[in-house]
């Protein structure tokens, strides 16, 4: 079958590459040779590309996302601009020059990734309304590193650079003065549909890649053939492919199946589709499950969320996932399904050991419902040595309700990763704190229970003393937290 991509404006013939060819590796065959491998595990960015995808009111968003995690059979139909699609060395983007005239740039290597990312945000509507007539689908975020435009330098989080130091970069970010203006095609651009998704099917030597039409398609290759992988964000296949040289004889590609991006709310929880990005659950949410909202600055990177689903970080069963401990803090369940229907579990009993589950083979995660009301009091506390687009050594996520009256802790539900083969529920602490009051006394007698729940291990992260400590200083900080702003209603 033949694979055509879009790439600045002009397509290009795809039909040549392997299953397990990378968007990078492909770009570069063509001749562009801006975006870079630095990392091949999505850690860097300096292989950030803009990829036009859905946006609301029938609309396109520039959205940058890792070339080297992406499959370059899963662009088919697609559009892409790189860093030489933005503009040239006689008419340069207003992020090329802005990195430019601040000195953004030493050795150059990283500087193409940046500016795709930093071409990401310039094109994210702030502030209303601008000449295309698009309206802002997420503010800054609450951070302070914003200018008074609203540009959001954790835009540029999953970036990396070893020599300007990042202050001209942020100088640059920070200072660009320009909008995108009528006359801008990448602006215009947004004003139209982004492309649908189109059923793929390459064969060559190095295995298969399909994009199935459906879901019921997709869940019958996937019975029939048990080696098969199936990918959405390919976030983690990605970097086993890249880093471990695994292949797959048949790889299933489900990140744009309709019946696995569905959102549906009522009083009774929420359904959040499997194959959602992050970035759209987090838009989706606006904010009306906090914990989540605790969560999603803390996963990994923008170019990251931007691809990875919760459906992927729970169907990878890594004991160190920052979704599922606050997901398990939510109680939240599973709809798993097969050629044979579909079953329900709830996510504190799907998880079996290390990386393995009750999922059967063949099955896919459709949707992960989370019930209603969620707790009053939430967080989620991620302990890493960087602050951001790190693994996490230990993470943990409480929901918490009080009885106000009373002053006691009416249900605690804490999701724990990073200290057992699996992500687990703290059931110890939770019982320990259920029905006293919610003072430093009784904090502190549940703190000392929490630091001794799981497994931890000693590895090149962390010791498992300082696991077990950091859990119990998590619990501490949580009530420090609520003695400063006053207990929550």
């Amino acid at each position: 079958m033949d694979i055509f991509v879009t790439v600045n404006g002009r397509p290009r013939d795809a039909s040549g590459i392997a299953a397990h060819t990378t968007a990078l590796d492909w770009l570069r065959s063509i001749g562009l040779t801006g975006a870079k491998e630095g990392c091949a595990e999505g850690e860097c960015g300096a292989c950030a590309v803009l990829v036009a995808t859905p946006a609301d009111a029938d609309g396109t968003q520039w959205t940058a996302v890792n070339a080297c995690l992406t499959p370059a059979a899963a662009l088919d139909g697609q559009e892409v601009v790189t860093a030489e699609g933005l503009g040239t060395p006689e008419r340069m983007h207003p992020v090329q020059s802005a990195l430019a005239e601040a000195g953004g740039s030493q050795c150059g290597y990283c500087t193409p990734g940046f500016a795709c990312s930093m071409a990401a945000e310039f094109y994210r509507a702030r502030g209303g309304a601008d000449a295309t007539g698009a309206t802002s689908s997420a503010g800054p975020a609450a951070s302070g590193q914003s200018a008074d435009d609203g540009f959001d330098l954790h835009a540029l989080s999953g970036n990396l650079c070893r020599c300007t130091g990042y202050r001209p970069i942020r100088d640059a970010a920070l200072g660009i003065e320009a909008t995108p203006g009528a006359d801008d095609p990448l602006a215009e651009r947004r004003t139209r549909p982004a492309p649908a998704a189109r059923a793929t099917r390459l064969a060559g030597e190095g295995g298969r890649f399909v994009r199935p039409e459906s879901l019921d398609e997709a869940l019958a290759l996937l019975h029939v053939e048990p080696e098969a992988v199936a990918i959405a964000g390919c976030t983690d296949w990605g970097v086993e492919a890249n880093l471990r040289g695994r292949r797959a004889p048949l790889t299933v590609a489900i990140e744009r199946l309709d019946e696995l991006r569905t959102f549906e709310e009522d009083d009774a929880g929420i359904d959040l589709g499997a194959a959602l990005t992050l970035t759209e659950v987090e838009h989706r949410l606006a904010g009306r499950v906090p914990l989540l909202s605790a969560l999603f600055p803390q996963f990994a990177s923008p170019l990251i969320r931007n691809r990875a689903t919760l459906g992927g970080n729970l169907g990878t069963a890594s004991p160190i996932g920052d979704a599922p401990p606050a997901l398990l803090a939510l109680e939240a369940r599973l709809v798993l399904a097969s050629p044979d229907g579909e079953r329900e579990v709830d996510l504190a009993d799907y998880f079996t050991g290390y990386r393995e589950t009750v999922r059967r083979p063949g099955e896919l995660i459709r949707t992960v419902r989370i019930p209603r009301p969620t707790a009053g009091l939430t967080a989620f506390h991620k302990v890493a040595k960087r602050r951001y687009d790190d693994i996490s050594s230990v993470a943990v996520a409480f929901a918490i309700d009080l009885d106000e009256e009373r002053g006691t802790v009416a249900s605690a539900r804490i999701g724990l990763g990073g200290v057992a083969a699996t992500p687990i529920r703290a059931r110890a602490t939770e019982a320990a704190l259920v029905g006293r009051e919610w003072t430093a006394d009784a904090v502190r007698e549940a703190a000392s229970v929490l630091g001794e729940e799981g497994t931890p291990m000693s590895d090149h992260r962390a010791s498992a003393e300082y696991r077990s400590a950091m859990l119990a200083q998590s619990l501490l900080q949580l009530h420090r937290r609520t003695a400063r702003e006053g207990v929550p209603a």
